[in-house]
């Protein structure tokens, strides 16, 4: 399933790529698009929305609700 989440403290390359990193512990075939500018995030994963969004809290990066 393809998820779009809002990322508040999404602001740079260095902060997508700890996003990118949190989602692949949970799925590592996810594919992961994560733009700044925007502060969304794509994620093409098979795991489930709960898990995608704890991921981002653990590493500091809560989604939007």
């Amino acid at each position: 399933m393809t998820l779009q989440l809002k990322v508040p403290k999404l602001v740079c390359s260095a902060c997508a790529k700890t996003i990118t990193e949190a989602i692949k512990k949970v799925d590592a075939n996810a594919i992961v698009q994560a733009d700044p500018k925007t502060k969304l995030i794509n994620v093409e994963t098979q795991a489930s929305r709960t898990a995608i969004e704890t991921a981002l809290a653990s590493v500091g990066y809560p989604s939007a609700a």
